[in-house]
Order: C-alpha cells, then sequence, then structure tokens
C-alpha cells in the first residue's frame, strides 16, 4: 500500500524566535485532500557523555512548556549550516563544563514525528576533561553525574521522562554490553 501524501501547498503561519509553524494542504494515499501542521524547527544534538567511572554527565534544568525540572543528557539546536558535531562539541562543554577527546555518532531520533520536522544527532563522547562552564544568557541547569545502571534504573522507574534522555540511556547501555 502507498503511504506517501503529497504536499499541495505550504504557508507559514507563525514565525518565532526558536520555531516556525506551517499549514500544509496535502493529498492523501487515497486522493483525499487534507491539512497537516508542521512545526519547523533546526534541529538539535544530544550527548551521552560518559566517565571513566561509568558515570552519566546529566544537566537538571527547569523546563518551561513542561511546568517542571527535568534531568536531562546534554543538547542543544544547532546554528544554521553548523556540522551536529560542532553543535555537539559546544553543547557539551557550554552544559556541562566538560570536553571529549572522541565523539562517537550514535545515529538520529525523531522526537515528535507526527507534526515535528526536528531530528536529533545523538554522540557519546569519551575522555572527558574538565575545562569549565559557559551557560548561555539564559540557561539556568545543574550537571549531575549518576552511574550509568542508576540512570538506567530512573528511566524504567519513570522518573526521567526526557525521550532523547530514555533514547540515549538505553542505546548506551546496549552498546557497553555489545563492547565487554
Amino acid at each position: 500500500m502507498e503511504l506517501t501524501e503529497k504536499t499541495n501547498s505550504q504557508k507559514r503561519v507563525f514565525t518565532g524566535r526558536l520555531i516556525h509553524v506551517r499549514h500544509d494542504e496535502v493529498t492523501l494515499p487515497d486522493g483525499t485532500e487534507t491539512i497537516r501542521e508542521v512545526v519547523e524547527h533546526p534541529g538539535g544534538v544530544a550527548i551521552a557523555a560518559l566517565t571513566d567511572q561509568n558515570e552519566l554527565l546529566l544537566v537538571d534544568q527547569f523546563r518551561y512548556a513542561q511546568q517542571r525540572i527535568m534531568r536531562e543528557v546534554p543538547a542543544g539546536k544547532r546554528e544554521p549550516g553548523e556540522d551536529p558535531l560542532v553543535t555537539a562539541q559546544r553543547e557539551l562543554q557550554e552544559e556541562t563544563g566538560y570536553t571529549a577527546e572522541t565523539f562517537e555518532f550514535l545515529g538520529e531520533m525523531v522526537p515528535t514525528g507526527a507534526y515535528l520536522e526536528e531530528t536529533i544527532q545523538m554522540y557519546r563522547a569519551k575522555g572527558l576533561t574538565f575545562v569549565g562552564t559557559h551557560l548561555d544568557d539564559d540557561e539556568f541547569l545543574n550537571c549531575v553525574k549518576v552511574p550509568l545502571e542508576d540512570v538506567v534504573d530512573q528511566v524504567m522507574r519513570g522518573e526521567i521522562i526526557d525521550g532523547k534522555t530514555i533514547a540515549m540511556t538505553l542505546k548506551l547501555q546496549k552498546l557497553l554490553e555489545e563492547e565487554e
């Protein structure tokens, strides 16, 4: 069965500082016409930074849309045209104060494919060295080191609910098992 939808027209209905919203008219595979609302986002990166003691660097940050403090892997928005690796290197240092000897690409994830264009490029950072944080002016967070097995437990108990953090934690756990 054909699943692809054909875009007939696109109209931007909101232009924001970070996101834009588009109203698309599409034709479904059966010929029916409908509307799709799409949130445009430049994309981001997320970093699973693991210390030599098998601790994952996480950040606690207030997330306004959720109205709560959330525990997450370091992450950030890509600048237009910026290489995702450069974004990952910058965001790791800004948010945690650490640089890494190596960054390994772990793949891409889509947080919410139903209406959001954003993709997140995932990296594992190894060989960490603390050099000091450089938070953005509007960024307030605390960096914590948590043993990976405790992070996995927090994910499984529903204490960590951030999608990118859940995906990266479980992916990292599996990769480490395979490397043993």
